[in-house]
Parts: C-alpha cells; sequence; structure tokens
C-alpha cells in the first residue's frame, strides 16, 4: 500500500508547473484553522458494531477497505461511494469519507485496536494540493484534519502511508475482498476471509436506534420526492421524454434532502412499467397510462428508502387499471400482515402470492388452479410476478445480500430489521393470455417496514396506496 504524495495525479494535458510557481505556492497562506469539533451522533453506535465484529474475530488482523475510486470514462471517475461494511463500521458521513481509506482491526491480548487510515488534509508544501486531480484541495475539496476524524467519530485516524508499517508485521489477516484491488493483491488471500465478508453483512440485519432514525429520515425524503413527481407530471405528459422530467425531478429531491440516490430511479410509463428494471427512462408518460415509480432518496449517513407507487399519469385509474392496481394492494396488505417477530422471513413471499394466484385465476389466465400453481414445483402465478416480494434494506437498497440464507431468506423476523414488501404484477403487453385491455399494465406497491416488538410499522405509511386515496392526493397537488 504504497503512497506517494510527492507524485501527484496528472494528465497530459496539465500544464508543467515552473520552479518560481511552485515556490510561491508553498507560501502565503494562513495558519490550520479549524471549528470545534463535536462527536458525531453515530459514533457510540459504530463503536458498538465493532465490538462485535472483535469478538467474531478473536486473534486475527482484519482489513475493511472504504475502497477505490471507479473510473467511468477516460480520466472522469464517477462519484466515490465508499462500500457499506466501511460505512457501518465507522458510521462516516458522505462528505467525510475520503477515498482509498483502510479500516484496521489489529489484534490484542484483550480483542483490537482499530485505526482508520486516510489520506490526510493537504499539506501545502506538496504539489499534490494543487496538481493531484483526485486527492487535491484545490481540484476536490478540503479533506477531514486527523484529529477532525478522531475527534468527530471517536476512532484513532493515521496517515494512509503509515498502514505499511503495520502490514509488515505478519498475523493472521483477513481482508473483505472486493473493494480495493490493491490491497487484495498485498496481502494473500485467506480461506476465512468470505466469513468477514459474511460477517459484516450480518452485523447489519437487525438495525440499531441510530439507524432506524436514519431510515425514518430517508424515507420522509422519498416522501417529498414522491410528491414532487406528482406535480411534476403536466410537463412530463407533454414532453417527448416525459420519463426524463420525473426522473430528473425526483434525483433534484434526493439532491437537495439527501446525499444521492438510494439506486438507480425507475421511472417507467405505461408498458415500461412491465420492464422490471427500467432505469433508461427515456420514455414518453402519455395520459392515461400508469407510472411506476420506484424511487428512494439515500441520506448523508448512507441509508436509504426504497418505496414504489404505481399512479395515473392524468390522475384517474381505468377500469382495468384500479382492477390490476387492487389485487396487487390485496397482495401487500397480506404481506405486511405476515410481518412480525417470530414469523419466517417467506412467509412474507409466500402470503402475497398466495393472493396473486388467486386473483389471476378468477381473472381465468391460470390454466390450473391457484392452489396447484403456489405448489412450489408448479409455479405458474409467476409468468406474471417473478421477483421475491420484498428484501432488507439499510445501507445498501437490498442490504445485507451476503448474509447465509438461515440468517436472511430461511431465517426468522425480529425486532429491528427493516424490510421493503413489494408484490408486482406484470402483463406484457404482447401477452395473449390476457384480455386484450390488461395487456401492458405493469403494477408494483412497495413500502418499507420496520419489525417491532409486536408487529410492524409502516414506516412509508404517510404515501397513499389505496386507489381513491392516491387519486385524492394526486389531486390535492396538482391544484
Amino acid at each position: 500500500m504504497t503512497f506517494d504524495d510527492e507524485k501527484p495525479v496528472t494528465t497530459s494535458y496539465d500544464l508543467p508547473v515552473t520552479e518560481p510557481l511552485r515556490e510561491l505556492m508553498r507560501r502565503g497562506w494562513a495558519a490550520p484553522h479549524s471549528d470545534p469539533v463535536v462527536p458525531a451522533e453515530s459514533a457510540p453506535w459504530a463503536a458498538t458494531r465493532r465490538a462485535k465484529l472483535s469478538s467474531l474475530f478473536a486473534g486475527k488482523r482484519l482489513l475493511i477497505p472504504a475502497g477505490l475510486f471507479k473510473v467511468r470514462n477516460n480520466d472522469c471517475d464517477y462519484t466515490f461511494r465508499a462500500n457499506s461494511a466501511f460505512i457501518h463500521l465507522t458510521g462516516m458521513v458522505a462528505g467525510d469519507i475520503v477515498p482509498e481509506s483502510v479500516l484496521l482491526f489489529e489484534p490484542t491480548t484483550t480483542g483490537h485496536d482499530v485505526t482508520l487510515f486516510v489520506h490526510p488534509k493537504n499539506d501545502r508544501n506538496l504539489e499534490t494540493f494543487y496538481r493531484d486531480r483526485r486527492h487535491g484541495e484545490f481540484w476536490v475539496g478540503r479533506y477531514p484534519a486527523l484529529a477532525e476524524l478522531k475527534n468527530k467519530y471517536q476512532i484513532i485516524a493515521r496517515n494512509i502511508k503509515e498502514l505499511d508499517e503495520f502490514l509488515l508485521t505478519k498475523k493472521e489477516t483477513l481482508v473483505h475482498r472486493g473493494e480495493d484491488a490493491q490491497l487484495d493483491s498485498l496481502i494473500p488471500v485467506h480461506e476465512k476471509d468470505n466469513q468477514l465478508t459474511v460477517a459484516l453483512s450480518e452485523l447489519r440485519l437487525i438495525k440499531d436506534e441510530y439507524e432506524i432514525g436514519q431510515m425514518r429520515k430517508a424515507v420522509n425524503a422519498t416522501l417529498r420526492g414522491f410528491a414532487d413527481v406528482v406535480k411534476s407530471l403536466p410537463e412530463a405528459m407533454v414532453n417527448p421524454r416525459g420519463e426524463r422530467v420525473i426522473d430528473g425531478t425526483f434525483y433534484r429531491r434526493a439532491r437537495i434532502d439527501g446525499n444521492e440516490l438510494g439506486y438507480n430511479t425507475i421511472a417507467a410509463a405505461g408498458a415500461h412499467a412491465c420492464v422490471l428494471h427500467w432505469i433508461r427512462n427515456d420514455g414518453p408518460a402519455l395520459s392515461g397510462d400508469l407510472l411506476l415509480l420506484d424511487a428512494g432518496v439515500e441520506v448523508e449517513s448512507h441509508y436509504t428508502a426504497d418505496i414504489t407507487r404505481t399512479i395515473p399519469l392524468n390522475g384517474k385509474f381505468t377500469e382495468p387499471q384500479r382492477e390490476i392496481y387492487k389485487l396487487v394492494l390485496a397482495a401487500q396488505e397480506a404481506g405486511i400482515q405476515a410481518v412480525k417477530p417470530g414469523a419466517k422471513y417467506r412467509d412474507i413471499n409466500n402470503a402475497c402470492m398466495k393472493v396473486l394466484a388467486e386473483g389471476l385465476a378468477k381473472l381465468g389466465v391460470l390454466s390450473v388452479s391457484a392452489e396447484e400453481s403456489l405448489d412450489p414445483n408448479v409455479g405458474l402465478h409467476r409468468r406474471w410476478s417473478v421477483h421475491a416480494s420484498g428484501h432488507m434494506l439499510g445501507i445498501d437498497v437490498h442490504d445485507c445480500a451476503k448474509a447465509r440464507g438461515e440468517q436472511y431468506l430461511d431465517g426468522e423476523l425480529a425486532a429491528g430489521h427493516v424490510l421493503t414488501v413489494e408484490p408486482g404484477l406484470y402483463i406484457q403487453p404482447d401477452d395473449l393470455l390476457f384480455p386484450e385491455e390488461y395487456r401492458g399494465i405493469g403494477v408494483r406497491i412497495e413500502d418499507d417496514v420496520l419489525v417491532t416488538e409486536d408487529g410492524a410499522e409502516i414506516l412509508s405509511r404517510e404515501l397513499p396506496r389505496d386507489p381513491d386515496s392516491l387519486e385524492s392526493w394526486m389531486s390535492s397537488l396538482l391544484q
């Protein structure tokens, strides 16, 4: 892990620096100043998470990198976003995380000493200050000083160049791999590396009080984004790329009230709603069609919401649209009722699918009974609903994805789980098994649900779900 501050990252079109300019750039700067730093709200919660991880890997050195820059094209990088395990263990907010940072758990006789290694605030005597396009303050803005990081996040912070000193000492070392190619190549693969990655994922299954508060914040910002979208629909319906109007409207809210989008917005109008991950968002939004909007704001702490509503673009459902919508809503209600401590995670999907299969049988499109279709070896109803009816939610939109099956898919729900309930029906425009008036209708309804001690709380309950309530809500926003 060798980092050389004397060799700034430059390009072929950067102008050369003369010696007089180099000398001038070294002087005339005010003494460093920073305002008093108070501990972050997340700091004690993150310390507890680190202690839990330490207890699982006694005697082993652990390395959890923040991640590297990812090139978009040529010399342009994507906006940096640290990996979720690093975020969870440090509690750091978006503006404070420096690319290429590494969190080190160094084993001791009583546990681990934890140190955050980062690129520190720029030294004005070094050319990196004004020539390094990736780390120079002239280019990317101010980095936090090491003392600031220590005081704010209650964790020892050291210069990234000092990490090599620790790594020279041979110890059994596990790495959270796939985030930092340089670190991966430097440390030999250990048979238990995957155990670390799994543990980092499973530690996020049960949300603590701080995390739940951040989830509420993300949900509330997302609800404001949905209201913004409804207000934008008149413009969207007259624009050849109405989906882009909708996409851009929600993105504006995400950037104003949060850090970013939690994931690429799905702004699917008309038959595009039958494409499960429609993110091109380049089509028209026509009056008389439905809009399936699946979107979430990621707040500064990186926690995200994930909400879907399917709404009539002109404010009124047609009868076929309403019929499919009410079937999906009934399925979602059944799924939400299944959310409670001690229930199986699979119970949610089973409850949703039972309602959908029965509804499809009544519509006459199943060639077998609903009961037969629900047999795991049959599943014909899934032609119109191929995805699961929910997932864990948190720092990642599909959170805890590396958790073991027995802890997630085959696990039991417990207070502190946050998950989505999101059944859907998608009738492709060329689906001859459905009467013509239903073809091209895609409906998904998704809410974010917190498992409580005695049941469940719908975090996104303020956003209407009932079709009549949806129409009234849209009307109130469009007046």
